[in-house]
């Protein structure tokens, strides 16, 4: 299907990510509306070149609207929103959280999408300086995105991957995957898993250089290349661990992992970390 030129309204265009998606879109063919209430998202884009348009104005023309603000903002956002907008319109989430906890005003003419970056992968193979400093992703370093429509219509999803692509670019792939299996990839797999393991990492680092003494750019170094060891080891299987590091890794386990992690994917304990996240009393679905 050809590439249409849309019009797009970023709904909190002022704000982190907001000004993120809003730098890309910004040198897209398309029409864009950069919608913003607070003074300083409105100053940041006002300093980006950008021209504040009044949310109710924007949204009424939009073919695409991107709600750019933090999930426990998006029940009361898509309130005032989603009522404005003509059937079809495509609303556009960033993170699964709120969709899933069924927070976002609901409306039988229009298309609700969610798309979350995954940020460069760490296998990336990076060419030049600029890719190398881009951890994030959005701006140099190419990576994948997640994403969901949940109607599932084919004409909307090509709309949506249209956008998609744009705003978080460079863009190497579009996942399309229902809601709920995007809410278990986020929080679930990267943030209760993986970013945990993160700071976890950090702490023991910490650990290494304040309590056992060893001098910190001795412990950073042998972590940082280990770090890489284990995730190519353990992620895409380049070389085998040795035998002496897998009795190490069971013991790491005992002493460290909980026998019932794997309770995490079970969908009361995906309600519970959303309802702490989004501070709820129940998930609304």
């Amino acid at each position: 299907m050809s590439e249409q030129k849309l019009t797009i309204a970023v709904v909190g265009a002022g704000g982190k990510m907001g000004m993120r998606i809003s730098n890309n879109l910004q040198r897209s063919d398309h029409t864009v509306y950069y919608c913003e209430n607070s003074p300083a998202g409105i100053q940041r884009t006002v300093d980006a070149g950008r021209v504040v348009t009044g949310t109710d104005a924007a949204v009424a023309e939009a073919d695409v609207v991107i709600l750019a603000v933090p999930d426990i903002a998006l029940g009361p956002v898509s309130g005032a929103v989603v009522p404005q907008v003509r059937p079809g319109t495509v609303v556009l989430t960033l993170d699964p959280a709120a969709a899933y906890a069924g927070l976002l005003l609901q409306r039988d003419d229009i298309e609700y999408a969610v798309a979350h970056p995954c940020h460069p992968s760490v296998f990336l193979q990076r060419k030049t300086q600029a890719e190398l400093d881009d951890t994030f992703g959005g701006i140099a370093a190419a990576q994948d995105v997640v994403a969901a429509l949940e109607s599932g219509d084919p004409v909307k999803t090509a709309v949506a991957e249209q956008v998609i692509r744009q705003m978080y670019a460079p863009v190497l792939d579009v996942h399309w995957v229902s809601v709920k299996q995007l809410a278990y990839l986020e929080p679930t797999l990267v943030e209760v898993v993986a970013c945990m393991i993160g700071d976890l990492l950090n702490d023991a680092l910490r650990e290494t250089v304040d309590t056992v003494g060893v001098p910190e750019p001795a412990a950073r170094a042998m972590l940082m290349g280990h770090v890489q060891v284990a995730l190519a080891n353990g992620l895409r299987g380049d070389n085998p661990f040795s035998d002496a590091c897998l009795i190490a890794m069971d013991y790491g386990r005992e002493k460290i992992i909980k026998d019932d992690w794997k309770s995490i994917f079970a969908d009361d304990e995906l309600d519970r970390v959303l309802k702490q996240m989004l501070h709820l009393d129940h998930i609304h679905r």
